[in-house]
């Protein structure tokens, strides 16, 4: 029989999660909070997702990453929501080994997917602004693709790289994770042996993986915002940062928070403010992107009205 990285000196079987409260009233109402956001980011990136793939004006490369996005969004809440709510309605909050071993891997490798996401988005719309008459050129679904590719892969590897970290220590008891999932920080603290070595770990990789991405963010609206200034049209500066100016919303509700986690030391965290972290950029910010994106974008408003059948009435 196989034995895996993890299996080594750990005599916890399972985890108990312990959430938000023991009070019942207040699990009831984070219940049905929890419920509409979920089903909300559902139902908000889908209709993303699917107005790209009907309406063909949509099919530019700017969509096709929006439309990874949602994606990423949907299965980035579906990974750690559907067993909050359960948990948040019934006794038993354990998730087991292999469980969390199994959430801790995919949420990671969908947040540094997405993370590296938004440094391909700012390309794009770097490109898109400074060589405008180059875009298609440079900008082709081969080397779309090869992008999205790219950050999958790099989320997939570096995954590993921090799940195999945290699951090679020994966790021999308590068995209790303050926290609504099974996340790094959280999982550490149940460790019984030295983390400092994590710690390490955890830094080198959250300056690779948020503040590598980061500075390519930076650099291509250093050069967005200097080639905006050039244009002589105040309606023409206001259209191009528009563009630009969702994205920047975006990466800042997402990279923020993470960064903050993933770059502190365990010895310094708080596990309730980590929980609240971890809800900004888990699910506040895929319950916020698909209306910061619509409300802010013609394109997408005139892709809806035309799927509902209302376009002549909004001419």
């Amino acid at each position: 029989m196989q034995n895996f990285p993890w299996d080594n000196h750990s005599s916890v079987s399972e985890f108990i999660l312990l959430g938000f409260s023991r009070d019942s009233q207040i699990n009831t109402i984070l219940f049905n909070i929890f419920l509409f956001l979920y089903l909300s980011t559902l139902v908000g990136n889908g209709l993303i997702v699917t107005l790209i793939h009907l309406d063909s004006r949509l099919h530019t490369p700017m969509y096709f990453f929006l439309s990874v996005l949602s994606v990423l969004d949907m299965s980035y809440v579906t990974t750690t929501v559907p067993q909050m709510l359960v948990h948040l309605i019934c006794e038993k909050k354990t998730i087991s080994y292999v469980g969390c071993v199994t959430q801790m891997y995919i949420f990671l490798v969908l947040g540094i997917t997405e993370g590296w996401l938004f440094s391909v988005m700012a390309y794009d719309r770097y490109v898109a602004i400074c060589y405008p008459l180059r875009y298609k050129v440079i900008m082709t679904p081969w080397l779309c693709g090869a992008m999205a590719i790219f950050c999958g892969l790099w989320g997939i590897s570096c995954s590993l790289v921090y799940t195999v970290f945290t699951m090679r220590l020994p966790y021999c008891g308590p068995n209790e994770i303050n926290h609504f999932f099974c996340e790094v920080p959280a999982v550490l603290k149940l460790a019984c042996a030295d983390t400092s070595l994590n710690d390490q770990v955890d830094f080198i990789l959250g300056f690779i993986l948020l503040l590598v991405p980061l500075s390519f963010i930076l650099a291509s609206y250093v050069r967005i915002f200097a080639t905006i200034l050039k244009i002589r049209s105040a309606q023409g500066r206001l259209k191009a940062f528009s563009t630009c100016a969702s994205h920047i919303t975006v990466v800042t509700m997402f990279c923020g928070p993470a960064m903050f986690m993933y770059m502190n030391p365990g010895a310094n965290a708080s596990p309730e403010r980590d929980k609240k972290l971890a809800l900004f950029y888990n699910i506040i910010s895929a319950f916020l992107n698909p209306i910061i994106y619509s409300l802010r974008n013609k394109d997408v408003k005139r892709a809806f009205l035309k799927l509902t059948g209302s376009s002549k009435a909004s001419e």
